[in-house]
């Protein structure tokens, strides 16, 4: 089994809609969408839900109010900001705490003198297994303002191989991502190859760069695809010569065309729609072809 994550240094680079096109060329893929934080994959591959399951991470802080005796403890040590006091002073006052500034670190319950604070399991979203004109996804949704999103990147990434394994699907194609942190280390450990897609402009270099020394120092195979690559070819050329120094392949260029945002309001990946950029999309997915990803898909068919 092998693994392409595609991933970007900045966002609104068109990673999405490429993955959704790999999607629809591949047949058989097991998709992962790891960009649990902003996901959009199922706008384009509409999946029917077969598995739906809650995830918690972490803890959040109650205070039971018939057994607080309105000391203030907690209001003293708490360093989110997360318990507020409504009353005239300790003693009087009521205590409440704020989920969504509790951090979960148990202070103010360590410090509680009587007790009166539960640290319960944080429901942060839900994570799903659906099926798609593609092929099977698994996706997920944090809830507004949850966190330890890289654990459900692992999460969701997980799911994806254990359906693959068990159907013995030979790709596992992830939409990670963008940016250089804590979801974007969990969507890369383990993979066979990361395509970063840019754009050919100073940031999008910038990030770029950024995004690939992240990939070297975790010995990941990277290639990169500049999109929209007519808007500067200057831009490109440089971009292309800075990855191939920095020892990353070079997967394809794909054109500036409107058939991405038609595509998008169609429900549909552009290599659905009869479009220029469907060819340059269809040519950088060959390019992967020498990079060994579609050459095992090939195999088992």
């Amino acid at each position: 089994m092998r693994e392409l994550v595609v991933i970007s240094g900045k966002g609104g680079t068109g990673k999405t809609s490429i993955t959704a096109s790999f999607a629809v060329l591949a047949r058989g893929a097991v998709m992962a969408d790891c960009d649990v934080d902003a996901a959009d994959l199922h706008l384009l591959l509409q999946p029917r839900v077969r598995e739906c399951h809650a995830f918690f991470s972490g803890r959040l802080a109650a205070i039971r109010k018939a057994d607080c005796i309105a000391c203030g403890a907690c209001l003293a040590h708490c360093r989110f900001g997360a318990v507020s006091m409504n009353g005239p002073g300790a003693g009087e006052a009521v205590f409440t705490i704020d989920p969504a500034a509790c951090e979960g670190c148990g202070v103010c319950a360590r410090f509680c003198p009587v007790k009166a604070i539960d640290l319960s399991e944080r429901r942060c979203g839900e994570w799903r297994v659906s099926e798609t004109r593609c092929g099977t996804m698994v996706h997920a949704q944090l809830a507004a303002g949850a966190g330890n999103s890289g654990k459900l990147v692992s999460l969701v990434r997980d799911q994806a191989r254990r359906i693959a394994g068990e159907r013995g699907a030979p790709l596992v194609l992830a939409d990670g991502p963008p940016g250089i942190g804590c979801p974007v280390i969990a969507s890369l450990a383990g993979a066979s190859l990361a395509l970063i897609v840019t754009e050919p402009s100073v940031s999008g270099e910038h990030d770029l760069l950024r995004v690939l020394a992240l990939a070297r120092h975790f010995a990941l195979p990277a290639a990169v695809c500049v999109n929209k690559w007519d808007v500067n070819p200057e831009m490109t050329e440089r971009i292309e010569r800075a990855a191939s120094a920095a020892g990353a392949r070079i997967g394809g260029r794909i054109r500036y065309d409107r058939a991405f945002t038609a595509a998008q309001l169609d429900a549909r990946a552009v290599v659905e729609a009869d479009a220029p950029a469907a060819e340059d999309i269809r040519r950088v997915w060959h390019a992967l072809d020498a990079m060994e990803i579609r050459s095992e898909l090939a195999r088992r068919h």
